[in-house]
């Protein structure tokens, strides 16, 4: 088995190998593989460090997707930003991670997370309490026998936003990847996980200086967000109220969560969450298409990549 004679990914490393700044894609699930592979093509050539992939529903299997970003790129490390842990056991988790840790050496990480109750329904499954569900299971990953080649485990970050989830983050894996948050919160979750694990913050930015528009794109963005009750939870326990949850956001709280602006104004936020103890930043533009997508991030590539 695996788990006695492979190498433990040290936070340290990962950091050095992270960077300050990588992006976080949801869309990519959703495309064909062509277009995957040159979106991650891209991203690397203009110096982004990581490439982060939700999983979805109907869409491609984030591990399975993950391999067709890897084999389309020579540096990037790419991320699921998360695996459903109700999409698979976790001997699948494992394996699969341990598959593509091996082939790509240190170039995948594996996110983790519970999700939501309706995103979880739709598979068929019943929504179990989240820390004691995922220390479940990774105590099955732990136990699962891979009998192939490993020199290094493939690092693990679980999806965390509250205390509990965040400590299980510390204990049993490299650290955190949060999301739907700002640097109050990435300031908190440093505090909780101590100073050794990784806390890797998702950040969503609009290259857009108008302010209407700007957040009428991001309330677009947000409106799902605000009916799961793990967001909602979490943004009431950092001080926002129902007030703040109607009618698409308050500016506040939209302004909070979507960091809007010119270059300069979107470097700024990502520096904010560095300060509060963040150790890598993976910005995910709100736009239409992929082409936007990749043509946004090449307008900030000067200041998140340097």
């Amino acid at each position: 088995m695996h788990k006695d004679t492979s190498a433990v990914p040290d936070p340290a490393e990962l950091r050095r190998r992270l960077g300050r700044s990588g992006v976080w894609l949801g869309t990519l699930g959703r495309l064909d593989a062509e277009s995957t592979r040159r979106a991650a093509g891209a991203i690397e050539d203009l110096g982004y460090r990581s490439l982060w992939i939700s999983e979805v529903y109907g869409a491609k299997d984030s591990l399975v997707n993950s391999g067709i970003l890897l084999s389309a790129t020579d540096r990037l490390i790419v991320a699921t930003g998360i695996a459903n842990l109700y999409a698979r056991d976790a001997a699948s988790a494992d394996a699969g991670a341990n598959a593509l840790a091996e082939a790509w050496s240190g170039r995948f990480i594996l996110g983790l997370g519970v999700s939501h109750v309706p995103l979880v329904a739709v598979r068929g499954h019943d929504y179990g309490k989240p820390v004691s569900t995922m220390r479940a299971y990774l105590d099955a990953m732990d136990q699962a026998p891979y009998q192939a080649p490993l020199p290094e485990r493939p690092a693990r970050v679980l999806a965390a936003l509250r205390s509990g989830m965040l400590r299980l983050a510390a204990e049993r894996t490299q650290g955190a990847h949060t999301y739907f948050v700002g640097p109050d919160h990435t300031a908190k979750a440093r505090e909780i996980l101590g100073p050794e694990p990784l806390l890797v913050p998702e950040q969503a930015i609009v290259l857009d200086t108008d302010a209407d528009r700007a957040r009428a794109t991001a309330r677009e963005y947000m409106a799902l967000y605000l009916t799961l009750p793990n967001y909602l939870n979490n943004l009431r326990e950092m001080g926002w109220g129902d007030a703040d949850f109607a009618d698409g956001g308050s500016d506040a709280l939209v302004d909070a969560i979507v960091a809007w602006g010119d270059a300069d104004a979107i470097g700024e936020r990502v520096r904010a969450h560095h300060d509060a103890g963040a150790d890598h930043v993976c910005v995910q533009p709100l736009t239409s298409t992929i082409d936007e997508t990749l043509t946004h991030l090449g307008v900030l590539a000067a200041t998140l990549t340097t």
